[in-house]
């Protein structure tokens, strides 16, 4: 499929801004595993390298009311949706300055001034939370403001994905689920775990609309996000795409990476959905080479100024320990009871 063949052929504009916005992401995601080999991003790491498409195709759809929750996979989630680089770093760095204080680091970006919800460390802890959300949205009267829920074909084999489905289908919430499937969870191909891995069949068992699209296309990204959004908003009703896609690296950064044949991870990379857009882009005449370059050298900018800000930024004093943990509590009020209703193990508040 060519870029002139879509109805969005004559908005250079978006097109240049989607393959920005993939290059901010992989640019960012490149410099996070440096970070770490150098010991200054700490715990677990996980990198979206390979999955820009999504992020970059869903994000550019949203409107500011809408709220996003997504994995522990999410830096490119949260950059695209508002959150600066700086403050994704620094959370990264245990800094004071983090969108989540030093607190939740690369695994629970938060920022609700941006309505992004995480950075869900649970698999599949957050999809019912979406549909809380969506309830919400659906009660308040917001009308048209659509949750979008991010999530590993992983989740599905979780109870929460099931429970989710079943109540955004019987009360009808405006959701939209995403899954990025990248065929290994965390080490486990998706044909050794699920006997049916037609994931949008399942989601349509439960009376949602549902449909597969190739996530490594940030045309159809893009395409299926629109359309589905339309529909969400039009009348409220949740809706399901799987996002066929696959991650560059491991799992995480502790992780070996021994359960992938190493000619498969090179057979995918040569559909890397940044360059291969590039390039369609230059045969479309949409961009030159010099273009795709000053994207490129505008990403390390942000990125770099960004670690820089971290590398400066103070971390948390230790008075603040218990701050958003612990609080002081009233004392339990003293319930006068009858002697007859009293029993010797009974503990009275």
């Amino acid at each position: 499929m060519t870029i002139s063949s879509s109805p969005l052929a004559t908005d250079h504009d978006l097109w240049r801004s989607l393959l920005g916005d993939m290059i901010r992401v992989r640019v960012f995601e490149e410099r996070c595993a440096e970070l770490y080999g150098e010991s200054k991003i700490r715990g677990f790491l996980h990198l979206y390298i390979g999955e820009e498409a999504i992020a970059s195709g869903v994000m550019s759809c949203l409107r500011p009311d809408d709220a996003v929750l997504a994995t522990y996979r999410e830096h490119g989630h949260a950059l695209l949706r508002g959150v600066s680089a700086e403050s994704i770093m620094s959370e990264m760095f245990g800094k004071a300055t983090g969108c989540s204080g030093g607190r939740g680091g690369s695994m629970h970006l938060f920022d609700a001034a941006t309505r992004f919800f995480g950075g869900n460390a649970i698999v599949g802890g957050h999809l019912p939370v979406a549909v809380g959300l969506g309830l919400a949205d659906q009660v308040l009267g917001r009308s048209g403001a659509v949750t979008v829920c991010f999530f590993g074909e992983g989740a599905v084999a979780e109870g929460e994905f099931h429970e989710a489905m079943n109540l955004a289908a019987l009360w009808n919430v405006p959701v939209l689920f995403c899954c990025e499937n990248n065929r290994y969870a965390m080490g486990t191909s998706l044909r050794s775990s699920e006997s049916q891995i037609d994931l949008a069949l399942k989601a349509a068992s439960y009376a949602i609309p549902a449909w597969s699209v190739d996530g490594m296309d940030i045309v159809e990204v893009h395409r299926a996000t629109t359309k589905a959004l339309a529909s969400v908003r039009a009348d409220g009703g949740p809706m399901f795409i799987e996002f066929q896609t696959y991650r560059f690296r491991a799992h995480s950064m502790f992780d070996p990476d021994l359960y992938r044949d190493p000619a498969e991870v090179e057979h995918w990379k040569l559909r890397d959905p940044i360059a291969t857009f590039a390039r369609r882009l230059v045969d479309e005449q949409i961009v030159t080479d010099a273009d795709i370059e000053e994207m490129w050298e505008r990403a390390r900018a942000e990125t770099e100024a960004a670690v820089a800000a971290a590398e400066a930024a103070p971390i948390e004093p230790i008075d603040t320990l218990l701050d958003h943990v612990t609080r002081d509590a009233e004392p339990a009020p003293h319930i006068e009871r009858s002697p007859e209703t009293t029993t010797d193990d009974e503990v009275w508040p």
